[in-house]
């Protein structure tokens, strides 16, 4: 019988770019939470592995080549016949892949009773990577190694949207004017409600929101269109996009803004969440 892992939509509330290697990558710090959508990855122990790929968000992926999931499989030492079932859209600034990757590890340790390879290999999967491994909000730092608790988060649901159109990260990074801008504070403060949660991300930035517009205008619909709706607190651009999360105050005005939304523009995906909290 086949064991199936969760693998959510990892999204940044905030992501500054605040220096970059003389390798090239950027440094990063970054407020990172999970929703309640996502997708999942079933597998099966088997000498003859494999991949496949279904779900409404299949199109464009192949059980072949360099998939993060195959890739992180080899990575665990073990072979099997893996299903990824595809939610999220492919190459949309909410970790679809990493956090595929992710699940795989975790499925596949939990499978086997095998340990979950070291903090070097899973970065090698991907910058965000770790931060999915761990599943759970947490400041992200460096380009992507670094990860640090924060004060738990209040309870609060996320609308996302995504104009079905991919972006290219590298373009986005190479569109940014400065790399070198200021961090978030020094100390993340305790956060009691929903609105303080937003006057936070509200006084922080996505430093790639404005070259990935600039790459692709339509995120500025996307983003002007959650704003719009009643309820929304804080709209804001996730990872390098072309998803952008409003962030409401319960499930009903996040629900009544995701169906307004695909009234709209029914070519979007769009998708309401709550914003996962910690396993107790």
């Amino acid at each position: 019988m086949a064991a199936t892992e969760f693998a959510p939509a990892k999204i940044n509330l905030t992501l500054h770019v605040i220096g970059r290697r003389a390798d090239g990558y950027h440094l990063l710090d970054s407020l990172v939470v999970f929703a309640g959508v996502g997708d999942r990855v079933s597998a099966i122990l088997s000498d003859l592995p494999s991949l496949d790929v279904t779900g409404p968000m299949a199109a464009g992926l192949t059980g072949e080549g360099d998939n993060l999931v195959l890739r992180a499989a080899r990575v665990m030492g073990v072979s099997a016949r893996i299903a990824l079932e595809k939610v999220l859209p492919v190459s949309s600034g909410i970790g679809g892949g990493s956090a595929d990757a992710a699940a795989t590890l975790r499925l596949l340790a939990r499978m086997t009773g095998r340990a979950l390879p070291g903090a070097a290999e899973v970065l090698a999967l991907g910058a965000d990577v770790p931060v999915c491994l761990a599943g759970r909000a947490a400041r992200m730092s460096g380009i992507g190694e670094g990860l640090a608790e924060v004060p738990p988060l209040p309870q609060a649901w996320l609308v996302l949207a995504n104009p079905r159109v991919a972006v290219s990260t590298p373009a986005v990074f190479r569109a940014l004017v400065r790399a070198d801008n200021a961090p978030m504070p020094r100390e993340m403060p305790r956060l009691r409600g929903v609105a303080e949660l937003a006057a936070f991300v509200a006084m922080q930035r996505n430093d790639l929101e404005a070259p990935a517009m600039a790459e692709l205008p339509v995120i500025g619909r996307v983003k002007a269109a959650l704003s719009a709706q009643a309820g929304c607190r804080v709209a804001r651009m996730s990872g390098s996009g072309a998803t952008c999360f409003g962030l409401f105050d319960d499930p009903l005005s996040a629900r009544a803004a995701a169906q307004a939304i695909r009234a709209a523009e029914p070519a979007w995906w769009v998708a309401d969440a709550p914003l996962l909290q910690p396993q107790s």
